[in-house]
């Protein structure tokens, strides 16, 4: 059955005439738009004008005012726009349902932390009867995620210079260093120099001399949260052209004395730092323009730079020098880290190395081990194993290098683990691979990962929920359905030991579609239902239907809606949850409905007129009898009187009512006597001109003021509150449509 919406009070009597046979819920509500109040938490009678919200504060009411009957399931939603005043993806931030005999209530809300913006706006929704308040005025509201001074510096290196010297035409990068990474692109900010306002974004590359700093823009709210940050002054100076002087060799042989490296510029009131692959290895000195490298150290070889900096030069870092080892060689560790020796069993620790004419000593436990020359050594003690390789031929002889170390052991047991391979999130990946780590436990019981040397040596059975995986024996296990979630275990087996490992939980998500689909999404008023369905089978699913993401309903396959809303269906797989598309159930909008005349439809007597309704999928016109005279879109009068327009509207009708008149014929009178006789009290204008909303009315009086100026023009003027100052009075009018001017001429007031 469709419900009908009525657009006026009298068209309500003619609705009941019409539709005597329906059972009409003619609940309304009109709200306001809601209101900034005080916080009653803080004793603050003093309504709130922007909203700057923090970690330490983050509470605001609002006043909702309303008038009407409202059902007792009736709900009031209080929604906010984006930062740009849409509300095409309202923000709920308020629901109550305990208000519907109130008419004037606060509810309280906070900012959720991505709160941003200077244009958001406010409105209140009514669930039953469904109605919708204007939108509010607009509000600056700022979550200020970050409220301490920023600190900015050169490339984010986290120095404070206090002043840089840039060479000319040289730009320095400014950023700021100490906002997590995470936050770092969710803040709007605003650079300065000297004053004149740059960039927005986290840094900044500088564009001339002078003080630079930064706050994050927080609009109104950006004096509440003192984010100012360090200045930094940039100044051009003097290039001085530093390098490092070319050494006479760069190839150089550990132990060996090697000549300093030697800045090209010396001088003692210049400050110099030195820098090996990027890190400080001699902190600024003053005339410190020489470094000497130390070949004892392994790592002598790198790449080595200066930085100059002085009263009047830019700050400036020379070219790099590339320092390598004339003798270096490789040792490469062949077998695995981690090795396990059973009883009466051994290991080989095997190493390669590409040195010239090379000789080898192991060493278990920093003790050299006699007789071990060779690069291979058979072990079956426990142990920490390296061996010695040294050069004896080629440019840089007796040079030494060690070998990576070796752990060998002899465990009481073993210890299986097993985790995600990859990164893994419940309900988000669709497959996963669980795989085994394999841990000797020693005497201590302290645990060693010797997956590389004895993983592959173990059998294996895998587990979910306890009981065996058939065909599942490897070291790792593949999940690619949801039908696979379940609590996963392996079992092992090695060398007479076995051992089980930890539980692992796996909830994938289902590859599966769920869509939903209704027999509307219009609604008419509170007895009017709407169904809900999907063509997946619920039987034995767990499931839920949600309205504005709220479970409403959790045992009926098809879901019967009386209240607006947004709903969807999820069903439970396991832990993870599979969720349908999302519909959307409006109220019904009478302004749907239009006619293509303005007010009512005047025509002169003995003639007819064509009036045609839009907006709906079907019409239907009654005349003042409620006899149906036409059911199409258009119908043409040809007599006066009261008639009714019934539009179907998805499953709503609405009900318009249509006054027909004869066009007046009268002059428009140029004398008024507004005594309160009831007669000629009102200057009364044909109906052509009277209640258009496209016809403008405006009266002057005689020194040019305007006393009336408006459209839809209700033949009311004047008021019986206006005052006459004189018994005779002339008053001038004219009116217009938007293009031309259609009358004008004089009224004569006579009192």
């Amino acid at each position: 059955m469709k419900k009908a919406l009525f657009t006026t009070g009298t068209t309500l009597a003619i609705a009941f005439m019409l539709f005597s046979s329906q059972n009409i819920n003619a609940q309304t509500i009109a709200l306001q738009a809601p209101e900034p109040a005080g916080n009653p938490n803080t004793g603050s009678s003093t309504p709130w004008n922007r909203a700057c919200a923090s970690a330490t504060y983050n509470e605001y009411f609002v006043t909702i005012k309303w008038a009407g009957s409202a059902n007792s399931d009736n709900q009031f939603i209080l929604e906010l726009s984006d930062a740009s005043g849409s509300f095409a993806s309202p923000t709920v931030l308020s629901t109550v349902s305990d208000q519907n005999s109130n008419s004037e209530f606060t509810t309280q809300f906070a900012l959720s932390t991505d709160m941003q913006g200077a244009g958001y706006k406010m409105r209140t929704r009514s669930t039953s009867p469904a109605a919708t308040s204007p939108a509010s005025d607009a509000y600056a509201m700022y979550y200020l995620g970050f409220t301490t001074n920023l600190h900015i510096s050169p490339d984010g290196d986290g120095s404070t210079p206090g002043t840089l010297e840039v060479c000319g035409g040289g730009n320095v990068t400014l950023t700021v260093d100490n906002v997590p990474a995470s936050e770092l692109n969710s803040y709007q900010y605003s650079w300065y120099r000297s004053g004149t306002p740059l960039g927005t974004g986290p840094s900044i590359e500088t564009s001339g001399d002078g003080e630079y700093w930064v706050y994050i823009d927080y609009g109104d709210c950006t004096g509440s949260a003192n984010t100012e940050s360090n200045h930094i002054i940039i100044n051009t100076g003097t290039s001085s052209g530093i390098a490092i002087n070319t050494p006479a060799s760069t190839a150089l042989c550990a132990g060996e004395a090697a000549p300093a490296l030697e800045a090209n510029v010396q001088n003692g009131s210049y400050y110099y730092t030195w820098y090996k692959d990027g890190a400080v290895i001699q902190s600024e000195q003053l005339g410190a323009y020489t470094h000497t490298i130390d070949t004892n150290d392994p790592s002598f070889t790198g790449e080595y730079t200066v930085q100059i900096r002085g009263a009047g030069l830019c700050t400036e870092t020379s070219a790099p020098v590339s320092i390598t080892n004339a003798g270096a060689f490789t040792v490469t560790r062949t077998n695995s880290d981690n090795l396990v020796v059973l009883p009466s069993q051994t290991q080989t620790l095997t190493v390669t190395t590409d040195a010239s004419s090379p000789t080898y000593q192991w060493y278990r436990n920093g003790t050299p081990i006699p007789g071990s020359d060779s690069a291979s050594l058979e072990v079956s003690q426990q142990g920490t194993y390296y061996v010695a390789v040294t050069q004896t031929g080629g440019t840089c002889s007796s040079t030494t290098i060690n070998s990576e170390s070796t752990t060998v052991v002899s465990p009481t047991e073993f210890k299986l683990e097993i985790d995600y391979a990859t990164e893994y999130t419940e309900c988000s990946a669709s497959s996963i691979v669980l795989e085994t780590k394999v841990y000797a436990v020693l005497a201590d019981s302290s645990e060693l990962d010797v997956t590389d040397d004895v993983g592959s040596s173990f059998s294996y059975q895998w587990q979910k929920d306890g009981s065996a995986v058939p065909g599942e024996t490897s070291r790792s296990i593949s999940l690619t359905s949801s039908d696979e979630n379940g609590s996963y275990a392996v079992e092992g087996d090695y060398a007479s030991m076995t051992s089980t490992s930890n539980s692992l939980p796996v909830q994938l998500s289902s590859n599966a579609s769920l869509v939903i689909s209704s027999t509307s999404t219009v609604y008419c008023s509170s007895d009017d239902v709407i169904t809900l369905s999907t063509s997946t089978d619920l039987a034995g699913e767990t499931f839920n239907w949600e309205r504005d993401g709220e479970v409403i309903n959790s045992t009926d396959a098809t879901l019967n809606v009386t209240e607006t809303g947004t709903y969807r269906l999820v069903v439970r797989k396991g832990a993870c949850p599979l969720i349908s598309n999302e519909i959307e159930i409006s109220p019904l909008d009478p302004e749907l409905i239009t006619l293509d005349v303005d007010g009512d439809v005047i025509f002169p007597e003995g003639s007819s007129k064509t009036v045609t309704a839009s907006g709906g999928t079907s019409y239907r016109w009654f005349d003042a009898n409620n006899n149906e005279i036409a059911t199409t879109d258009s119908v043409t009068f040809s007599t006066e009187g009261n008639y009714t327009l019934v539009a179907t509207v998805g499953n709503c009708d609405v009900v318009k009512p249509v006054t027909v008149a004869y066009l007046d014929l009268f002059n428009i009178p140029n004398v008024i006597t507004p005594n309160g006789d009831g007669a000629n009290d009102q200057w009364v204008i044909p109906n052509s001109y009277s209640n258009k909303s496209d016809v403008n009315v405006i009266i002057y009086n005689a020194k040019g003021s305007e006393v009336l100026n408006v459209t839809n023009y209700r033949n009311n003027w004047p008021e019986s509150s206006t005052s006459f100052t004189q018994q005779n009075m002339v008053f001038y009018y004219v009116i217009k449509n938007a293009s031309e001017t259609l009358k004008q001429g004089t009224i004569t007031v006579i009192r």
